[in-house]
């Protein structure tokens, strides 16, 4: 297989852990025989300082004639304490989505044995969870008519969503419900609000469809409270931007660490595969940040091109480093290893150069010293 995937680095943590998920692509590549070509292009807080652009027109074009988009994230200390900041990094990711039209966000909520301890919850409520956030992308109150009167003393945000806006999402949660537990959730406030009660009308409509997928439906409130409570009995969420927004983040602590969790965001183009986190600027240009959820978001991009077997590969190699406690700082902050000598072990086990017996002596071992 040949195909081209267009690289943004990004801002903060983005370029480092973004570069040991090329790494693990490149030793998938040679594994299997795939050729893969890349070509890095600008968004964000990096773009503004470098062009005043915080999405060029042609890391556009690029996006639109790739077959897949591999991003690390963006943001910036500088525009998130200045809320009077006329051009903002995340105004690129907007439009981006809307540029490729990627509706659909996909996030994998799962948890690690070997991370338990981790969790905030305890290990018996967290034991087998895997479940699917499936927040719509392109519509909402994050896209709404926005208007602040002169004096800046009120100001409001239009919630607006249509019909197909609903159901393109909702027909593909359903459609990866039946591959799954074959169970699907509605996350709205129909109690409140319109919007919600047209999500609820369209899903309660499209459900005929999928008899064999099991239906309900939670209030936001209440959704939240059962992620805390009770996050097994989830299979596949369905959601609006916003409320998808928050409580993806809210459950993405469930596994013990934000940098572990991966996400797709799909449409009628290519897609865009990147981690959860922010860009964490604080740890930038480190190699302490953790490239797991950069790296798992790479294995998604290998399903979507198709390639089942090469991403169940490199998902094994995640759980071969976690359970071997060859980990990163925010889950280990006295014994842990480099972000890039993680993405180093990824591609010795995708490469089958890991050996019977591992020496931890001979990788290199970054210990802190408290003073």
């Amino acid at each position: 297989m040949e195909k081209n995937i267009v690289v943004i680095e990004g801002d903060g943590i983005g370029p480092e852990v973004t570069r040991q998920s090329v790494k693990v692509l490149n030793a998938i590549a040679e594994q299997f025989g795939h050729t893969f070509h890349y070509s890095y292009h600008l968004m964000g807080a990096d773009a503004i300082d470098k062009t005043g652009n915080p999405l060029p027109d042609e890391t556009i074009e690029a996006c639109l004639n790739s077959d897949a988009i591999l991003f690390g994230a963006i943001g910036h200390p500088k525009y998130d304490n200045d809320p009077t900041a006329k051009v903002r990094p995340e105004q690129g990711l907007l439009k981006l989505r809307k540029s490729l039209q990627l509706f659909a966000n996909i996030r994998p909520v799962t948890t690690y044995e070997s991370l338990h301890h981790l969790s905030p919850l305890k290990t018996k409520n967290i034991e087998g969870v895997d479940f699917v956030i499936f927040r719509e992308l392109t519509g909402g109150i994050y896209f709404g008519k926005k208007e602040v009167n002169e004096e800046r003393t009120q100001a409001s945000d239009d919630c607006v969503y249509t019909r197909e806006e609903i159901e393109r999402v909702t027909h593909l949660a359903f459609q990866y419900a039946q591959q799954r537990r074959k169970k699907l959730t509605l996350v709205d406030k129909a109690n409140v609000l319109e919007t919600s009660r047209l999500w609820r009308k369209v899903v309660q409509e499209i459900a005929a469809q999928y008899a064999d997928v099991t239906v309900d439906f939670l209030f936001v409130d209440n959704a939240a409270m059962q992620i805390i409570l009770n996050p097994k009995q989830f299979d596949v969420v369905l959601t609006e931007n916003m409320f998808g927004d928050i409580i993806s983040d809210e459950a993405s602590v469930i596994s013990g660490s934000l940098g572990l969790l991966p996400s797709a965001s799909i449409g009628k183009g290519a897609a865009l595969f990147e981690p959860i986190h922010g860009s964490y600027p604080q740890a930038a240009g480190k190699d302490i940040a953790n490239p797991l959820g950069s790296i798992l978001s790479a294995a998604m991009l290998l399903d979507h091109l198709g390639l089942a077997r090469e991403a169940a590969l490199v998902r094994e190699a995640v759980e071969w480093t976690l359970s071997n406690s060859f980990v990163t700082k925010d889950i280990d902050p006295v014994n842990f290893y480099f972000t890039s000598t993680i993405g180093e072990l990824i591609c010795d086990y995708v490469s089958n150069r890991v050996p019977g017996g591992i020496n931890k002596a001979n990788i290199e071992l970054r210990k802190s010293t408290i003073i």
